[in-house]
């Protein structure tokens, strides 16, 4: 006899590599899920987004001086903000070196994040990009540089290189921007819980448990997730 499966409640969310709020609402989400009791029956599902999708990657420019640029604030601000947002990371257990991160269009890797996903690979691949441009200082808009994190995630090279190198899952990307503004998505990380309840931003993890608790309890009636064959 095949052996039984058991369905899972979805939680999708929709973020950008270069959203430093998207790394710490990842992190805040994985601790309210450490203490819940059912994680074995959550599938998340990244979805792709551009907070800036005009944005041409360029290395000789700060991301203070950007991010500057990009609000129209003295770039005394945006070293404020910054650092306030490197502290909150901090809380979280994430260090963030602005000083080393390299503007960069995030296209690319969103496409590779997708790639990921075809091996079920999606939630390391954007733990790795993530920690890639905040952390490390790479440009995740650089080619090489994309084709080695996939090798890291355990993709073959040469499929690495024939996506990047061709337009393979652009429309991906695209649809998922599309459906965020479809969803009402206006910044993220944007987190939706069994295409019921939303939470938007980088919120306490006690806030992420009680939805996750709620938007659960409710799927967890419905007949029809029970186990099948």
């Amino acid at each position: 006899m095949p052996e039984l499966s058991s369905p899972k409640m979805l939680i999708e969310i929709w973020s950008d590599i270069v959203c430093p709020f998207c790394y710490i609402g990842k992190r805040r989400l994985e601790n309210a899920l450490e203490l819940f009791s059912n994680q074995d029956k959550i599938e998340i599902i990244w979805k792709s987004y551009q907070l800036s999708p005009d944005l041409k990657t360029n290395p000789e420019q700060s991301i203070n001086q950007f991010l500057a640029e990009h609000k129209q604030i003295p770039v005394e601000e945006a070293e404020k903000m910054n650092a306030y947002v490197t502290e909150m990371a901090s809380e979280v257990g994430l260090t963030y070196h602005f000083e080393k991160a390299i503007v960069a269009n995030s296209f690319n890797a969103h496409r590779l994040i997708h790639l990921s996903k075809e091996v079920g690979k999606q939630n390391e691949a954007e733990e790795l990009l993530f920690r890639s441009y905040f952390t490390d200082g790479k440009n995740i808009d650089d080619t090489e540089t994309l084709v080695q994190l996939g090798i890291e995630l355990g993709l073959v090279a040469d499929r690495i290189k024939s996506v990047l190198n061709g337009t393979e899952f652009a429309d991906e990307v695209r649809k998922d921007v599309y459906d965020a503004f479809q969803v009402g998505v206006k910044g993220v990380p944007f987190f939706v819980f069994d295409r019921k309840y939303g939470i938007s931003g980088a919120q306490p993890a006690s806030l992420f448990t009680q939805v996750l608790e709620k938007s659960f309890s409710e799927w967890n009636q419905n007949p029809l997730n029970q186990k099948t064959v």
